[in-house]
């Protein structure tokens, strides 16, 4: 049997030595100017981001959106991502995937087997029995979206159900499904109570963890994770990938990731 897409998770974060997940989230507006707003342009920056960090982090999460805005030719620098990026780190297609079965198999089809990703998230609204296809694999991974980092989702997230919010019931369902050990959670920074209440209820699932870059989440989270002894990787996008405007950018980045593996291995002690 094939090892597990948590094991395979805990081993990555082992060999790198650090939590860090490098989100690529190429916005033509903000690249540095010299590389100018073409897909020949994003991909040859990539390349450099990614050439810059691999030997640092564990995973990179590319955000199929900025992908999907430049056309067939945004599916070409997905497809090119798995050799940029090397076998050693982990690719979690941030996609928010979520259909009937059928579909999702073809959404399963394209970031497993096409794309070659190691792991996908996904929105929970049509249940588990919708969601099989992204868990069939034990190797491959499925974030499920539970507490998301943006203000407004408290809306419909902390809705109260009978004696709970519904992102615990999220985060019960999704230790339910986890029969392959391949399902995670997806839980921002932003909000480190809900966080806590999550990890008493799944412990033991990993977690995808945005909102502590740029959105001024707080990287205390990392205490009650490792208390849980859950796994987890902490998202950082702009401020990695913008850390500088100018022909330094790739060696900005790599100091952004340097001062924060120095960070989060202080506040660990």
């Amino acid at each position: 049997m094939s090892i597990s897409f948590c094991d395979r998770l805990r081993e990555a974060v082992s060999t790198a030595g650090c939590p860090i997940c490098v989100g690529l989230d190429p916005d033509p507006k903000l690249l540095p100017e010299h590389f100018g707003p073409s897909p020949e342009g994003c991909l040859r920056f990539l390349t450099e981001i990614i050439a810059a960090t691999c030997d640092l982090v564990p995973a990179y999460k590319p955000n199929s959106a900025f992908f999907e805005a430049y056309g067939s030719a945004g599916w070409s620098m997905l497809e090119k991502l798995r050799d940029l990026i090397g076998p050693q780190a982990l690719l979690i297609l941030d996609a928010k995937r979520g259909d009937v079965e059928h579909t999702n198999a073809a959404y399963a089809n394209a970031v497993f087997q096409h794309l070659k990703a190691d792991a996908i998230t996904v929105h929970p609204y049509l249940g588990g029995g919708a969601l099989n296809p992204f868990m069939q694999d034990p190797a491959k991974g499925m974030f499920v979206l539970c507490v998301t980092s943006n203000p407004g989702a408290v809306s419909i997230q902390n809705l109260m159900l009978e004696s709970h919010p519904l992102y615990i019931e999220v985060a019960r369902q999704a230790k339910h499904w986890s029969a392959y050990d391949n399902v995670g959670l997806v839980v921002g920074t932003t909000k480190p109570d809900a966080l806590k209440s999550v990890l008493k209820v799944a412990p033991e699932l990993p977690y995808l963890l945005p909102g502590s870059g740029a959105q001024g989440g707080t990287l205390k989270v990392t205490k009650d994770l490792k208390e849980a002894g859950s796994p987890y990787l902490l998202n950082f996008a702009r401020s990695i990938l913008y850390a500088s405007d100018g022909k330094d950018f790739a060696e900005a980045a790599r100091e952004e990731v340097l001062r924060l593996r120095k960070e989060l291995a202080n506040s660990a002690d």
